[in-house]
């Protein structure tokens, strides 16, 4: 296939994932059902953000023009690609550039999340037959020519041992953080909320610390989380605040709460899930130098940053981890 058959084609999937078809509304009940993190509204927002923001043909096109995509690979490489499961689809990115830059992919899904992906690839071999010879699945990524793995830090390691001597791309945790300075409206408050609690939280891209001036009134953002309160309806999501608010009232320390979201003071980037860490400031800019070149920070929202409740939706030049992928990809 030449780059425009293959820009049509994601065009088509993304029309596909906006509608509403009973095998695709099947495949993301399914989903759900298999995950219990995978709540019904983040599957739902999850796959707006990629048809609306990735599968769109003339952002496609602009997108490869810039890195000089051929019509078609003189000479394709086999990529493998190592998916996370923390949120719905999270993978889909990494699989997009790897189709887009004509080269052939073999993906390695997480258990947490293989029902989404692979519906959307067995759709794409019934519009074109022809993609079973570049895009495929196997729990053994061996003999690739590259190598895309996303996973912890604990996993990375291994990711090291195995993939090092090919070209690759090794993703570990990351997190993000919010600068805020005390003049945030309510509707940035009620935004804000989403960067934090969408996906539980779990996603790299989730606001999980924040950076707040002294003095700083955390009541506004407290009532701006309650929108969230039906959380306490998921059970995993109910057992992880119970558990961290008995750490915290038996090891006396003092944290703040709405009933279904945490606020505690620690200058670690990374908090469980129901929590948010903040750390004070005395200068604004002094605090964003904490985090300028922190490796462990994904993106900053704020005033100056990203904007308020965007932090969860990503174009495509937004690349985890700040490595270009599609630049890795050409370069092969």
């Amino acid at each position: 296939m030449i780059l425009q058959e293959r820009i049509e084609l994601l065009s088509r999937l993304g029309q596909y994932m906006l509608g509403e078809t009973g095998d695709w509304q099947a495949a993301k009940e399914r989903a759900c059902r298999e995950n219990p993190w995978f709540a019904p509204e983040f599957v739902e927002q999850s796959v707006k953000n990629i048809a609306v923001n990735f599968l769109n043909a003339t952002f496609l096109q602009e997108w490869a023009a810039k890195y000089g995509v051929p019509d078609s690979q003189a000479s394709p490489k086999t990529v493998g690609l190592v998916m996370a499961g923390n949120i719905p689809l999270v993978g889909f990115h990494d699989f997009l550039c790897v189709f887009i830059s004509g080269h052939s992919v073999v993906i390695k899904t997480s258990s947490k999340d293989e029902i989404l992906i692979k519906h959307l690839v067995k759709k794409l071999y019934e519009w074109e037959i022809t993609i079973q010879n570049t895009v495929s699945f196997a729990e053994r990524l061996n003999n690739c020519d590259a190598y895309i793995a996303t996973g912890s830090n604990n996993s990375g390691r291994y990711f090291d041992y195995y993939f090092g001597k090919y070209p690759h791309i090794i993703r570990r945790n990351r997190t993000s953080v919010a600068v805020l300075d005390g003049s945030e409206t309510s509707e940035e408050l009620d935004l804000l909320s989403n960067d934090i609690q969408l996906y539980f939280g779990l996603g790299c891209r989730n606001i999980t610390q924040l950076f707040v001036p002294k003095e700083y009134d955390f009541l506004p953002l407290l009532n701006a989380l309650r929108k969230y309160e039906h959380f306490l309806d998921f059970h995993k999501y109910k057992h992880n605040f119970d558990y961290h608010l008995a750490l915290l009232i038996m090891g006396n320390r003092y944290y703040m709460s709405n009933e279904s979201v945490i606020l505690a003071e620690n200058l670690s980037p990374f908090s469980p899930v129901s929590q948010v860490h903040y750390a004070f400031y005395d200068d604004k800019a002094e605090a964003e130098k904490v985090f300028e070149n922190n490796p462990d920070i994904q993106c900053v929202v704020g005033h100056g940053h990203i904007p308020f409740g965007m932090a969860q939706s990503p174009s495509l030049n937004d690349y985890a981890d700040g490595v270009d992928t599609m630049a890795f990809l050409v370069g092969l």
